[in-house]
């Protein structure tokens, strides 16, 4: 299952939360000419370091099939991140 929904949470310097929803389908929708072009040198740094083209497809599809669910925050002094992918 693809991830619908990916939520952002970042800490203001005055210490409030800013929460953000940024959906999938539309961002990859209006990225799409630029995915197309990391598949491409995705591609042809498969041939240049004698990768599998099929095996890293599988791998990107098993790392996007466990991406639902998963929380990960960056802390770094005043900075607060917080990102969960539904």
């Amino acid at each position: 299952m693809i991830p619908q929904l990916v939520t952002v949470r970042h800490r203001r310097p005055d210490g409030r939360w800013l929460r953000l929803y940024v959906p999938v389908l539309p961002v990859l929708l209006a990225l799409s000419p630029l995915l197309l072009l990391a598949v491409l040198a995705g591609l042809v740094a498969c041939v240049v370091f004698r990768v599998s083209p099929v095996g890293a497809l599988r791998g990107t599809g098993q790392l996007l099939w466990a991406l639902p669910g998963t929380r990960f925050e960056i802390e770094d002094g005043r900075t607060a991140v917080l990102v969960s992918v539904r």
